[in-house]
């Protein structure tokens, strides 16, 4: 049997207008909804707000909410995701290659700027996998769900996502090893 989902009593306080209930769900779950933007859409203004429109989602649905249907988390992240699909649609260009340069007066620049850059190629590679590649890749690795709840996000099998995750990481270590960032990939 599957454990209880931890957040059915929060969501219940929550339904019945408990203004600390909202706030610890925010407090809980901030971090991780703009993570999983952020990382979807490549820019923390939209993430936010992504983040904002999934609270205000919460907060209607809290009323109706039924346990045992789908755990709160994983209707959260799949709300997420949805939001995001929606933005990088109605988006027109496409994310800009233009890396601002700055001194850094730290001892350790050099070894500041080389991981930053290894970040923003493994991000770069993972925008450009196929969508729900990215988004398995993201959901297990980024937001640490597990594979039922991942699969379960993104309407398909524990095999489909399986095999989503598998071409992914394929992908990431052939476009990560052309710009020589995969060196512990």
């Amino acid at each position: 049997m599957e454990d209880p989902d931890p957040d059915v009593p929060l969501l219940a306080r929550l339904a019945r207008g408990d203004a600390a209930a909202a706030r610890l769900l925010v407090a809980g779950k901030l971090p991780r909804v703009v993570g999983l933007a952020n990382r979807m859409l490549r820019d923390t203004a939209e993430a936010e707000d992504v983040a904002q429109e999934a609270f205000v989602r919460v907060w209607r649905q809290a009323r109706k909410w039924q346990p045992g249907r789908a755990r709160f988390d994983t209707w959260l992240h799949t709300v997420v995701l949805n939001l995001c699909r929606d933005r990088l649609r109605r988006r027109r260009d496409v994310t800009s290659d233009t890396i601002l340069e700055s001194a850094d007066p730290a001892p350790d620049a050099e070894a500041t700027l080389m991981a930053t850059e290894r970040e923003e190629s493994v991000a770069a590679a993972i925008a450009a996998l196929p969508e729900r590649q990215r988004e398995a890749i993201l959901l297990v690795h980024y937001q640490d769900l597990t594979g039922a709840a991942a699969s379960e996000a993104l309407g398909i099998s524990v095999e489909a996502l399986e095999s989503l995750l598998a071409r992914g990481r394929r992908t990431l270590r052939a476009r990560l090893a052309q710009t020589g960032a995969n060196d512990d990939t």
